[in-house]
């Protein structure tokens, strides 16, 4: 059931749908639902969400919002962002709290990935 005035739902630009599908579910197991050409849900992230079709990125260099993700083993998280297809744009580094790293899918969305163990 959704909660009263809390974050429900994300939805973020992919110029190829498929491309998108295929990286996310071999990098964190999402699952996905097909609605029509230009839209596709996932499900499994945390939160559900949806791609659609655009041409346009979501990085934060363009003021949007940066979606992070958890990991309790940064090195190999950031292994398997790269043996899937995306691109670290921002090596691994302190910060207080722990350590991240910055990455852009294959469509060139940037999301982060954090950990608070060595």
């Amino acid at each position: 059931m959704p909660e009263h005035e809390k974050v429900n739902y994300l939805e973020l630009p992919a110029a190829d749908l498929e491309q998108e599908k295929a990286f996310f579910n071999a990098l964190f197991g999402w699952q996905f639902q097909d609605y029509g050409p230009d839209y596709v849900a996932f499900s499994g992230a945390g939160i559900d969400g949806g791609f659609y079709r655009s041409n346009n990125q979501a990085r934060t260099a363009q003021g949007s919002a940066l979606i992070v993700f958890y990991s309790e083993s940064l090195e190999q998280t950031l292994s398997k962002v790269e043996a899937c297809g995306g691109s670290i744009i921002q090596d691994i580094f302190e910060f207080p709290g722990g350590r991240r790293f910055h990455f852009t899918d294959p469509n060139g969305n940037e999301f982060a990935v954090w950990s608070d163990r060595p």
